[in-house]
Parts: structure tokens; C-alpha cells; sequence
């Protein structure tokens, strides 16, 4: 068995950090090589501090190691240690990878190609767009990828919600200690990305004390998972290009989506992109050319969606919408229907495909 114990006792270990576990664990291969070494071997090895080469010595962490496994076996989460097979081999790749993940849903699938989106919390409907257009393409030239986000609102949510719907497997990197998934409204969303065989994960043990300081490293673990990063729309300050930074830090893709230079939500994308920070992408096809995938994988088929027929009521409602969404209200002056029957109509609209619910009661046309 891999040394999950040793692995989660470093978390415990005053005063060491993340980066200093990561160093003994490059150091000495593995957590349980570190607590069999003797304090001049840790100190003169991996030029530790004595007192933390003390504490390890007199194995600090493992009470609180062993307490840790009893609250991830009640709860059905699986602890991966740093020399875990199903640990994934991109975020041991980093320098400042954590000594142990803990997991929800399918560990297998991150060691499979995958890509992270993020964005801002108030996307915008273009934002949304985006989200489904860019999963739906690569979906169809590579079925077998695992998309990767925070599970925050706006473009996290959005972009887990693509997957979903196009049969991906994605994974969500919590802020938070499993079981529990913040924001709370989320948290039928998790089960549905669980349940369809994707995974939760985090390196916060049950034990931490949250404090509103965890998004930000959180955020090099969804750049580390992950071939490439893709910021789908975020400001020029949003939270979003740190995800960036950590991805541009660890030798990955950086990829963001144009918008239009007066719109607010665009700005970090395309400030990116002039910066020569961020390669633009447009479609899934774009994603899977910047990552090269297009070299290994299988020739594919696309899936063909069946159309259903529309009825004369609906192609005139239909004919209602531009480029930009509309609200009920607005559609209900145009067409002159009442809010009953307009509701049905829109709800058939939608099972068929041509229209899309956002945010707001708005709906945009798809077809």
C-alpha cells in the first residue's frame, strides 16, 4: 500500500508548507521514505530546518494522519498520496504540488487528457454561449476528454454543466474540505458530475480551518491537472488569470476567447491575447489544435443531433430572435401571446433544441 497515512501526517507538520513538503517528497520519493529517515538525513539531504526535522523525526502529524483516514472513510472519500498511481502525473510535474489529494467520484480520470476553463463569476450570455460551443467541438473530435473547472457560478458552472450534457467526464477542484461543495447551490450539480463519472477534488483536509484564502492556490491545482487553460471571458482583474499565471508557471497551454473590446468582461481575455499571454481560441477545434491533440487521437465521427420537426407556432416565435437573447416579457409584447401559452412554446422550443434558458428568464436561440 502507497504511503497515504505519511503523505496526509506532512500536511500536519507545523511549519513545513506545501512547497517544503513537496521538496522532501522530490527529496526522498516518497512521504513514507521521509519519516524513516533520521533528522540529520532530512536536514542534510533536503537542507531542512532542525526543528522541522525534529518533528518529523517524532512523527508529528500522525495522530491527526490517522484521525483523517477515519473521516475520509466515513465520508466515501479516497485520499491519493503523492506516489499513488492515480495520483495525477501533471500536478507531480509542478514544484508546488500538494502531498495528498482527496477525492470523490472517479480518481482514474486525472490521468486522462484534460483541459481547464475558467472565467468570471457574472458571465455574461456570450460567456455562456461559449461555453457549450467550445465542450460541443471538442467533444466531437475527443470524446475521451476531461474538462476541468472550480465549480464557482458563472463560467465554472456553466462549463461543468457542457460537459454534462456532451457526455464528458469533468472534474471540480474545491476551495473546501469534502464532503461538503461551496456555493452550496452547487451541490446538485457535484452529485450529477459524480454520478456521471466525473470526480470532486481538493487537498483541504476536514481539519482546516477555512478562511477565504484557499482560491487562489486552489487555482494551481485546476493549471496543474491540466494540458491547457482556457479563460472563456473574465475582467482585467479576475480571479480567473491567476488560474492563467499558474498554467503559463508550469509550462502549459494558455489559451482565452476574444471578446469585444468594449465589453468589460473581455477585457483580461483580450489583454491576454494582445500580451501574447494567451493563444485565441474560437472553437473546440482550436482548443484541440493549440493542445496537439489532434495527433494522437482516433478519427471520430461526429455525433449527429436529431432535429425535431417544429410546429408553425414555434418557427413564428422563433423568428422573434437575432443574434442577441431576448426576455419573456420582451417576447410576449412582440408576439402578442399569453404567459401560459408562451411558456409551453418556449419549454418546446428548448426540448428540441432551438433555444437556450439563461439566467434571468432570457433565452437565446441556438438554431
Amino acid at each position: 500500500m502507497k504511503s497515504v497515512l505519511e503523505s496526509i501526517a506532512l500536511t500536519f507538520v507545523p511549519h513545513l508548507g506545501v512547497r517544503g513538503a513537496a521538496h522532501l517528497l522530490e527529496c526522498f520519493g516518497s512521504a513514507q521514505a521521509i519519516y524513516q529517515a533520521s533528522a540529520a538525513e532530512l536536514s542534510s539531504v533536503a537542507d531542512l530546518r532542525e526543528d522541522v526535522a525534529r518533528s518529523i523525526v517524532a512523527r508529528s502529524g500522525m495522530k491527526e494522519a490517522e484521525r483523517e483516514l477515519q473521516y475520509c472513510q466515513r465520508h466515501g472519500i479516497t485520499p491519493l498520496a503523492y506516489d499513488s498511481d492515480e495520483y495525477p502525473q501533471l500536478l507531480r510535474n509542478t514544484n508546488d504540488f500538494p502531498a495528498v489529494l482527496y477525492v470523490m467520484g472517479d480518481s482514474s480520470i486525472l490521468n486522462r487528457r484534460a483541459v481547464a476553463f475558467v472565467g468570471t463569476r457574472k458571465a455574461s450570455p456570450y460567456g455562456q454561449r461559449m461555453c457549450n460551443e467550445l465542450v460541443r467541438g471538442m467533444s466531437q473530435l475527443v470524446p475521451d476528454a476531461v474538462v476541468v473547472s472550480g465549480l464557482a457560478f458563472g463560467i465554472d458552472g456553466e462549463i461543468h454543466r457542457a460537459a454534462l450534457i456532451e457526455n464528458l467526464a469533468t472534474v471540480a477542484v474545491l476551495a473546501n474540505a469534502l464532503p461538503a461543495v461551496s456555493p452550496a447551490a452547487h451541490r446538485g450539480l457535484a452529485a450529477d458530475i459524480i454520478s456521471r463519472g466525473g470526480a470532486l477534488v481538493t487537498e483541504l483536509n476536514s481539519q482546516t480551518k477555512q478562511n477565504g484564502n484557499f482560491y487562489i492556490p486552489r487555482n494551481r491545482i485546476i493549471a496543474g491537472i491540466s494540458t491547457g487553460t482556457v479563460v472563456v471571458e473574465t475582467p482585467e482583474s479576475g480571479g480567473s488569470l491567476s488560474t492563467a499565471a499558474f498554467a503559463d508557471g508550469y509550462n502549459r497551454s494558455v489559451m482565452a476567447v476574444p471578446g469585444r473590446a468594449t465589453d468589460n468582461n473581455s477585457r483580461g481575455c483580450n489583454l491576454l491575447i494582445r500580451n501574447r499571454k494567451a493563444q485565441a481560441v474560437m472553437s473546440g477545434h482550436d482548443i484541440v489544435t493549440e493542445l496537439m491533440w489532434e495527433l494522437e487521437m482516433e478519427s471520430v465521427p461526429a455525433p449527429v443531433r436529431e432535429k425535431l420537426p417544429l410546429t408553425g407556432q414555434e418557427e413564428s416565435l422563433l423568428a422573434y430572435f437575432g443574434q442577441e437573447p431576448l426576455s419573456i416579457d420582451v417576447l410576449q409584447a412582440r408576439s402578442g401571446l399569453g404567459l401560459g401559452e408562451l411558456s409551453l412554446l418556449l419549454m418546446n422550443l428548448e426540448l428540441s433544441g432551438a433555444l437556450r434558458q439563461l439566467p434571468g428568464k432570457q433565452y437565446e436561440k441556438l438554431i
